[in-house]
């Protein structure tokens, strides 16, 4: 099976964004992609400013616009997929007109699961209602799960969807470079590192394959790092973009690599949750 995950940047263009979707969509397609994965804000766009969002600044471009997650747009998406299982992130409109950072997995049947993100960080903790868990679910190319951004940083949200079955998981990101000490080069960042970090030690702790997505370019204040790629259950590197945009792509054998991985040191099995705390 082979897998991508993207490096692209996105706006608050929708229109735009689905063309750009459709133009990712159709390379993997042309490559042989199984499973792609895009970035969170794939559809609208992600916040310029982290520190101080402000959503009622006036010429409105605080927050990426929220969309119906079974609307026009999401529909749009299920029409370029065809017999692609496709991953993308975008702001959700709730019901009682609060905001999700939520994702959606979909083919061209129609949408597979769903994510709302569940961590956000303080500055952004005010903008967006948060998810209320972790939950894997059924694909053509096996059982899947999501994480959002910032849910990476914490061991018990992959573990949870591994626990839940998944044996691939994908995170979609809007990740950007360090906002109080950057570096002069990319590949020095302290956020650079640690996003690195986390996808492999996700990877290796519940010896997943893992899809990283993320946002490239700039947006507002933000500098987003790219740095896509896909992630073996031993927390090697199999495929990645740098700082720009692209498609990291991998073939992989999920049953035979996660099967290998877990033949002597099974790392599910040998957990003890009697004695950890919460």
């Amino acid at each position: 099976m082979r897998v991508a995950a993207a490096a692209a940047n996105f706006t608050r263009d929708v229109a735009f964004d689905l063309e750009r979707i459709g133009v990712i969509v159709a390379h993997a397609r042309e490559a042989g992609v199984s499973v792609l994965a895009l970035p969170d804000g794939a559809l609208g766009g992600y916040l310029d400013d982290l520190r101080v969002p402000d959503p009622a600044r006036a010429d409105g471009t605080a927050l990426p616009p929220a969309l119906d997650p079974d609307g026009p747009e999401v529909r749009a998406v299920v029409e370029l997929a065809g017999d692609m299982v496709v991953c993308l992130g975008f702001c959700e409109a709730g019901p009682d007109g609060e905001r999700y950072n939520s994702a959606v997995c979909l083919t061209g049947d129609g949408v597979l699961g769903r994510h709302r993100k569940v961590h956000h960080p303080a500055g952004v903790a005010a903008l967006f209602t948060p998810g209320d868990g972790f939950t894997a679910f059924d694909t053509p190319a096996g059982r899947m799960g999501m994480l959002i951004d910032h849910d990476k940083t914490f061991p018990e949200s992959a573990r949870s969807l591994a626990l839940d079955g998944a044996e691939l998981v994908a995170c979609l990101s809007a990740w950007p470079t360090s906002l109080t000490n950057r570096a002069p080069r990319m590949a020095q960042d302290r956020q650079a590192r640690l996003f690195d970090l986390y996808d492999q030690a996700r990877a290796a702790e519940n010896q997943v394959l893992l899809l990283s997505a993320n946002q490239s370019g700039r947006n507002g204040s933000l500098h987003f790092l790219g740095r896509a790629k896909v992630v073996g259950p031993g927390g090697e590197i199999l495929a990645r973009t740098w700082s720009k945009g692209g498609l990291a792509v991998a073939d992989v054998d999920p049953d035979g690599m996660i099967g290998a991985a877990r033949a002597v040191l099974h790392h599910l099995k040998e957990r003890r949750p009697d004695l950890y705390r919460g």
